[in-house]
Formats: C-alpha cells, sequence, structure tokens
C-alpha cells in the first residue's frame, strides 16, 4: 500500500499500540470537511494502492469544494456487508452460480469467498398469518420453518461453505436493529502483518433502510445484492465525491410529540428540498437533546428523503448508548480516543463546510402521519381527517367511474359518517360482516390492519413504550380495537418484549389484540398475511377503499397488502388509537376514537402520555442486562434452526425440482471474453410508466396471487396456493422472479389503458395479456425490449430483483426522466442501459406512444449521450436526444462486461 502523505502513525490506547491513518497531519483541509467526509478520507488513505485509490483521488476528496458538481470518482472499500434474508438469499444463490461458472471456465471456486465481513439477519420471512392470541407467535414461526426449508438449508450450506459468513438466525430482530445493538463495531481493530489496526466502521447493506447505522455514526448506505456480492469479493464501490447537505437541529421536540412526528417532518423537508445523490449529516446544538434511539430514527428514513445516507456524528450520546448495549469497555474507549484523534467527534458548536444547510427547530414539530402512499407525504394530525376523507372521495368518485353497473352505497360526509345505510349485497363501499360472532357493518375508510412493526420504530423504546401507555390506559377503560382490524406487534429484537414486560405493559397490549407475532419486518415489508376470509371477501366483493395503519418506514401502493389501498405511516401509539378507531376518516383531535361499555366517549387525550412518563419509563426499564442476555448466544437460534440439516460441500448441490432455490442463468453461457457494446435496434416497449414507479411496482415483496404468472407457475409445480409464500421469500427462484417482474397490481402501465396490475399490449398484435407472457413472446421473435418511464424511476427498497427481472425479460434499456440512485446502479450492475430524457423532454413531451420501434444510435465507451428512433408502424420516425446515465469508469466497466459480476468474475479468472 502506498503513504503518499505519510498519514500513517501510532496512538497508545488501552496501553496497546495502535496504527492508523492520521487526518491530523492532513491540517486545516482535513478539519474543515464534513463528518461523512472525513470517513471517506481515511479510507481512501488506507486502501491507496497506485490503481483503484491514487493520491490524486485523496487530492480531489481533500480539496473537496462544497458547491461543486460532483464529477470525480472514488473507490470506498466498506469494511463489511450485511444483509437481510430476502435480498441474501439471492446473493448467496450468485455467489454458488458463480462458483459454478469459476469451475466451468477453468479457475478455482474457492476465489468466490468473501473477502471481509458478511453478516446476514434473517427477519424479512415472518408472516402474520396468526394474530390476536398467544399462541401466534409460535405458530406463525412454526409456518415460517415449514415454508422456508429450503431456503435456510441453504443458508446453512452457506455459512459452512463461504468464509467470513456469519448468519442471525430467525426470531432473533430485524436487521437493522440487530445492527444497531450488536453489530456495529463504530471503529474497527483488526490485525495486519502482526500489527494493530484502527480505522472507522463501515459498510453497505443489501436493504435500502441500511442507513438507519448512521445514526450510530457509522457511515452506510444501501445498495443492490448484486454491488454488494462484488464488495464481498473485494471490489470497492465506486462513486462520485458527493455533495453534503448540513441539518441543523435545535431546541427540543415540544409535548405530544414523538420521534416519528420528527422523522415524517424531515423526511418531508428534505425530499422537497432534493437531496438524492447526496449525504446528508445532522449538526446543531439541537443534538445533545436528541436520544441516540431517535437519531437512528431519523437515519433509518434516509431512503425515504432520497438521500445516500443521513449520518449523526460521534459524540457521548453514541457512548452512551453503546454502553446501555453491553459494548465492551476497551472497545468504547478506543471508539472515544480515535475519533477525537481523528476530528471525528462531536463538540458544541462545529460547524464543518457544507454544500448546502437547512435547520429545524424541533419545538416547531407537531404530531402527524404520512400517506396514503408515499412517505414523505406528511399530513399534520389536526388535519389528517379532513384531508384523508377528501382522498377517500376522490377514490369513490374513481371507482364510480369504473363500476357504473353497480350502484354506490356509501357517501362520506365531513365527519366521516355514513349518510347512507344500504346494505342490499350488490353495492359499493359498505358490507355487513359476520365475523367471530360479531356481525357489523364495513365501511369505507376502514382500518383493517394497525402494526406496530419496522425497525424505524421499534428499535426506539420511547415510542414502542408509549404505544404500551396508550394500550394501558384504554384496557383500563374497558376498550378494545374494532373487530375488523387485524393487530400486530413484531419488535426489531427480544429486547423489546423484555422492556415491556418489565414495564407490566405487555399484557395490556395482548388485551387489546398487540400479541407478539414474530421478531421481523412483518407488515413493512408486505408480510401482513391474509386478511380473515370474511372481511377480504367483503372488501373485493363490495370494492371497499379500506386502510392500513403501520409505524413503518414504507407505504407504497400493493405493498402492504393486495386488499388495502391506502396505508399510513404514523408513531406506535397512533397505531393503537387508529385501532380503537376503526378508521383512519377520523379527526382524532376532536371526535371520540370509540366508547366504552357504558357508552362514554373515548377520547385520544384520555389516553395519551406525557413526555415525562415515557422518559420515566425508559430509564427504569430498558437495562445494559437485556441486551447482554439477548446477544449473549446471537448466532444459536432456537430448536428449529438447530436442527436443519445441511451438506457441506465446495459447489452447491442444486435441486431441479426445487422452488425456492435455483440455479440463475446470469453465467450459462459467459465466456471469458469481453463482449461488445450492444447494438439495441427494432425494440419494443413493454411497459410505459408515470412519475414515481417503485421498486415495488418493479418487483414486489408481497403476496402471490393464484392467478398471476408467477401463481400459475407455481400450480404447474404442485405447490398449493396456502404455500405459495411471498415473492420476497422465493427470490432464490429467477422462474417466480421473472414472473413476478412488473406484476405489482397496483402497476398502471399506460400502454394498457384502463388495466392494473402487469398487463401490456403486444406489438404489433394488439393483443393484451401479461407482461411476462408478452416478454416471452418478444423473445422467441428476438425482439429486444425498452421501458419508458417518468421521475423518480426505481424508488424504494434496493431490490436487485427489479434490475435481475427487467433482464430476464429482455429489457435492454430503460428511458425515464430521472432514477432513484440504488435502481439506476443496479440496472447498470445487471448490463441494462439507463437512458434519461434531456431535461426538457418526457415520453409525455415527445407524443411517445409506447406503439413504436425504437433504436438507440451511438452507443460508444464513456458517451454522454445517444440518440434514440422512434419508428411508428406507419414508418415515421421521430429522433430525440437521451443521456447516458452509466456516471463513473467503473461504472462503465461493469456495463462492458454484461454486469458487475461477470466484470468481477473475469477478473478473478485473469488472476488464476
Amino acid at each position: 500500500m502506498h503513504n503518499s502523505y505519510d498519514t500513517l502513525t501510532q496512538l497508545t490506547i488501552n496501553q496497546q499500540q495502535i496504527h492508523l491513518h492520521s487526518l491530523d497531519k492532513l491540517g486545516a483541509k482535513a478539519r474543515r470537511l464534513p463528518f461523512s467526509l472525513k470517513i471517506l478520507l481515511e479510507n481512501l488513505l488506507r486502501h491507496e494502492d497506485g490503481r483503484a485509490v491514487t493520491k490524486e483521488d485523496i487530492d480531489h476528496l481533500l480539496n473537496w469544494q462544497p458547491d461543486a458538481t460532483p464529477n470525480k470518482e472514488i473507490a470506498f472499500t466498506p469494511a463489511r456487508v450485511v444483509m437481510q434474508d430476502f435480498t441474501g438469499v439471492p446473493a448467496i444463490v450468485d455467489l454458488a452460480a458463480m462458483r459454478d461458472a469459476m469451475a466451468r471456465l477453468g479457475g478455482d471456486p474457492k476465489k468466490i469467498n468473501p473477502l471481509s465481513s458478511a453478516e446476514l439477519v434473517i427477519d424479512h420471512s415472518v408472516q402474520v398469518d396468526e394474530f390476536g392470541h398467544s399462541g401466534a407467535f409460535d405458530l406463525n414461526a412454526k409456518l415460517e420453518y415449514q415454508r422456508n426449508k429450503e431456503r435456510y438449508e441453504f443458508l446453512r450450506w452457506g455459512q459452512s461453505a463461504f468464509d467470513n459468513l456469519t448468519v442471525v438466525p430467525p426470531a432473533t430482530g430485524i436487521v437493522h436493529q440487530v445492527n444497531l445493538e450488536y453489530l456495529a463495531r463504530v471503529v474497527f481493530q483488526s490485525e495486519v502483518d502482526g500489527e494493530t489496526f484502527a480505522y472507522p466502521d463501515t459498510l453497505v447493506g443489501t436493504d435500502s433502510h441500511t442507513t438507519m447505522i448512521n445514526g450510530l455514526g457509522v457511515l452506510g448506505w444501501g445498495v443492490g445484492g448484486i454491488e454488494a456480492e462484488a464488495a464481498m469479493l473485494g471490489q470497492p464501490i465506486s462513486l462520485l465525491i458527493p455533495q453534503v447537505v448540513g441539518f441543523k437541529l435545535e431546541g427540543e421536540l415540544p409535548e405530544g410529540t414523538t420521534a416519528t412526528d420528527l422523522v415524517l417532518t424531515i423526511t418531508q423537508i428534505l425530499r422537497q428540498h432534493g437531496v438524492v445523490g447526496k449525504f446528508v449529516e445532522f449538526y446543531g446544538n439541537g443534538l445533545a437533546q436528541l436520544p441516540l434511539a431517535d437519531r437512528a430514527t431519523i437515519a433509518n428514513m434516509a431512503p425515504e428523503y432520497g438521500a445516500t445516507c443521513g449520518i449523526f456524528p460521534i459524540d457521548e450520546e453514541t457512548l452512551s448508548y453503546l454502553r446501555l448495549t453491553n459494548r465492551d469497555e476497551q472497545q468504547l474507549a478506543l471508539i472515544e480516543a480515535y475519533t477525537k484523534h481523528q476530528g471525528m467527534w462531536r463538540y458544541d458548536g462545529d460547524e464543518p463546510e457544507y454544500s448546502d444547510t437547512l435547520t429545524l427547530d424541533l419545538s416547531t414539530v407537531v404530531p402527524s402521519i404520512a400517506g396514503p402512499s408515499r412517505p414523505q407525504d406528511k399530513i399534520n394530525l389536526d388535519a389528517a381527517g379532513k384531508l384523508i376523507n377528501e382522498q377517500l372521495k376522490a377514490m369513490q368518485e374513481k371507482r364510480r367511474e369504473q363500476n357504473t353497473s353497480l350502484p354506490e352505497a356509501r357517501i362520506v360526509d365531513e365527519g366521516g359518517q355514513s349518510t347512507d345505510t344500504t346494505t342490499e349485497p350488490e353495492v359499493l363501499g359498505i358490507a355487513q360482516v359476520n365475523y367471530k360472532g360479531q356481525t357489523f357493518s364495513l365501511n369505507d375508510g376502514a382500518c383493517v390492519i394497525a402494526a406496530i412493526t419496522s425497525c424505524t420504530n421499534t428499535s426506539n423504546p420511547s415510542v414502542i413504550l408509549a404505544a404500551a401507555l396508550v394500550a394501558k390506559k384504554a384496557h383500563e377503560l374497558g376498550v378494545k380495537p374494532k373487530p375488523w382490524v387485524k393487530t400486530s406487534l413484531a419488535p426489531g429484537s427480544k429486547v423489546v418484549t423484555d422492556y415491556l414486560k418489565q414495564a407490566n405493559l405487555l399484557t395490556h397490549l395482548e388485551a387489546l389484540g398487540f400479541n407478539l407475532v414474530g421478531y421481523g419486518c412483518t407488515t413493512c415489508i408486505g408480510n401482513s398475511g391474509p386478511l380473515p376470509e370474511e372481511i377480504s371477501q367483503a372488501i373485493n366483493k363490495h370494492k371497499l377503499v379500506v386502510s392500513s395503519v403501520l409505524s413503518g418506514n414504507r407505504n407504497f401502493e400493493g405493498r402492504i397488502h393486495q386488499d388495502v389501498k391506502m396505508n399510513f405511516l404514523a408513531s406506535p401509539p397512533l397505531v393503537v388509537a387508529y385501532a380503537l378507531a376503526g378508521r383512519t376518516n377520523i379527526d382524532v383531535y376532536n371526535e371520540p376514537l370509540c366508547q366504552n361499555e357504558a357508552g362514554k366517549d373515548i377520547y385520544l387525550k384520555d389516553l395519551w402520555p406525557s413526555v415525562s412518563e415515557v422518559k420515566q419509563l425508559v430509564d427504569e426499564t430498558v437495562t445494559k442486562t437485556m441486551f447482554a442476555s439477548n446477544y449473549n448466544n446471537v448466532y444459536q437460534g432456537d430448536e428449529h434452526w438447530q436442527n436443519i440439516s445441511t451438506e457441506g460441500s465446495e459447489l452447491y448441490p442444486w435441486q431441479s425440482d426445487s422452488t425456492y432455490i435455483r440455479h440463475v442463468p446470469f453465467f450459462q453461457d459467459m465466456t471469458t471474453e469481453v463482449p461488445k457494446l450492444p447494438h439495441i435496434t427494432g425494440a419494443k416497449c413493454l411497459a410505459k410508466l408515470a412519475d414515481s414507479v417503485t421498486t415495488d411496482h418493479i418487483s414486489p415483496a408481497g403476496n402471490i396471487k393464484k392467478e398471476a404468472p408467477a401463481g400459475l407457475y407455481l400450480e404447474q409445480q404442485g405447490i398449493k396456493e396456502s404455500d405459495f409464500n411471498s415473492y420476497g421469500s422465493r427470490r432464490g427462484n429467477h422462474e417466480v422472479m421473472m414472473r413476478g417482474t412488473f406484476a405489482n397490481i397496483r402497476l398502471r402501465n399506460q400502454l394498457a389503458p384502463g388495466t392494473e396490475g402487469g398487463i401490456t399490449r403486444l406489438l404489433p398484435d394488439d393483443k393484451v395479456m401479461s407482461i411476462y407472457d408478452a416478454a416471452m413472446e418478444y423473445q422467441t421473435r428476438d425482439v429486444p425490449l425498452i421501458i419508458l418511464a417518468g421521475k423518480e424511476y426505481g424508488t424504494g427498497s434496493s431490490r436487485d430483483w427489479a434490475a435481475k427481472g427487467s433482464l430476464l425479460l429482455g429489457v435492454k434499456a430503460v428511458i425515464a426522466q430521472s432514477y432513484e440512485r440504488i435502481h439506476r446502479s443496479n440496472l447498470i450492475g445487471m448490463g441494462v442501459l439507463p437512458l434519461q430524457f434531456k431535461a426538457e423532454d418526457s415520453h409525455e413531451s415527445l407524443a411517445l406512444s409506447g406503439e413504436e420501434s425504437f433504436e438507440v444510435m451511438g452507443l460508444c465507451d464513456n458517451c454522454d449521450e445517444v440518440k434514440i428512433i422512434a419508428t411508428t408502424e406507419q414508418g415515421t420516425s421521430k429522433e430525440f436526444q437521451v443521456d447516458v446515465r452509466i456516471d463513473t469508469p467503473k461504472e462503465w466497466d461493469y456495463y462492458r462486461h454484461g454486469g458487475i459480476l461477470q466484470y468481477v468474475l473475469r477478473n478473478m479468472l485473469s488472476d488464476k
């Protein structure tokens, strides 16, 4: 390694000589940098080799200009990779397939092995099948193991076959909370040639909410599984030196507000400001009043406000949290000494140079929710009832237009009440339901799912205990959620249930139906499980517009549940409140949530705890001992996990009849030669899409419908509908995932107007069919495909299958107005060309019908733009220029090779 700036030095910490690359030796230029860029600078100093990292790279970062447009590429080498099972399983499948390809091409399969620490937490597979009773947790766990037996056997094989891969078993917690509470080091210490080196803990993760760890001062963000695989194999992450937006926090949160209200406020502010592709760094004296759990809540939602990361500096609060979570005192001493020496420690009054700054007075934050379909659409709670009624009326109007043969039974007034009690069976908007011995009317606006879930909030004791206090007061007043509400409690770690028990509050949550259903993402990832059959039938027969309320971070269309059209993010105590109300179109400040048996009105103010009440409870009940006991044997797992047998082998023994784990076709025709750049001509449009198409729209994670192409495939394999499981759980099977691509039930393809779901028109036949079937027909005709899209294409989760599935359907290029960072990167990583309309253009402004044939002209190495020729059936052509969104030289390497994994594989073969 090189040491151009002579920064290698030694410190004595814990009576031990520690080697490090000292930023102090770089003087004022380094000191002025934002905290996050200091971490990147150290990373470059430590990895300078004259090839991947040069002295010029270090110069560019050291001389960073805050207002400069990012145009300098650097190579970031994370210390570790973190995965969850939905994204981790396909990542390990790819590595196993790479081993086979390496062997086929004459290389050493053992070279395909993580070179840095790779940690996988199984948290996305548990579904809420059972709820509302004491046996729900055990039954859901049993179903989880039954459904995922093949996947878990595969992960056990991976854990033994690959070095540096550790797996945290099911029923432990959510990956980001486990990372926060246990896995994160903050400062690494490792042995190199007999000498001890210290350096910042850094990571990338296969989940967009990896940024939660930024709350602990650890730099990391979400990447696609394919990019994470490359990082595991020693490839640095390529990025442009970013702009850094400073977000100054002042004051304190007022009475009645929660960390959830704060993060929804910040999300709205930053999304409106525009921080896509930028780092966000929080600073200001308000940080002194912000518990680390609140910081983690804010950092968690960086993908929602669009930033690459949302990081907090290290300070006394960081050490206090590490001490609470049972980190070793010697490690704490190392962290303090190292970060103070490196200028990475926060002092009051610190104000680094930033590209731009924003300020928020915490005292101005008000209670809020977000929805009905995007996290950034914050609604002040005092206006929520009226606004949701307006949204509901618009959806009712749309429903009337689409269902002219059936009468509309219900019109919502300003109070959210029905003005029509018609109960005839074939009407819209109201249904009579008999469920568990109770008969009731189920109306538009009903809240049918109330879930306390997601790493965003379950990692934060203040909001969890606030929810439990609301439940306690409701229980003591003799009120319960409405019978149509599916209630659930899915904590992010076992520590949560420990402190709920310690506070004697878990029983009150259980009394209201918020029983423990599992330790995992559940509803937030789309694993809300089935609604009771009677409820689901009523919703579908009468086309009810119903809601969910969850303490999560994602509420995109079709994500939470296929029967639910309106989804709202809220703090855990508000989740309980809406469950009691049974509807979301309610003014929770002025209307009663419910009545007790005596007919007395119960209002939100009767239930809401004070800030001091919650703080006292947190101080009294959340203890270091809980963290110590729950993480003492974190890799051991329960008896289900321990009883899984696996075959130890260098190459994975693929099973041809498996419906979970299949040999992916990405490498089957690969040769050692680098292919020529593709010439895309005669391409047809598979889907023409509007703005804000998410990775959930492209590759859903939730339930598989029987009539969907994936459902038909599984039926053909002899799988019963009850065993379909979810798209997320079957990401190790490309046959399912191909069929699931663009299969979200809320996708609206403008090529097939009036339809919803994965539908398109086969051209030029003008035949309406599923997107999958059309793609397969195009492949038989040797016709390449493109996607036309609007702004923010690929927002949401870092879902590699959104890119993988597009490739396998035959998509060669996407032309969009703008991209979310991770999806653009994933497309390149799979060899799909991301093109962007010029600023003044769109498929609407260019009057592209999507029925044209498309040719990409002038694609060559490192070109900035190409010409598109769109030709109609009548022979009329339209030409326009688009930008090539391959932004860095390294990304060009990946695209030339047909993908990032092919690039890595060929490099390893050349080194044999």
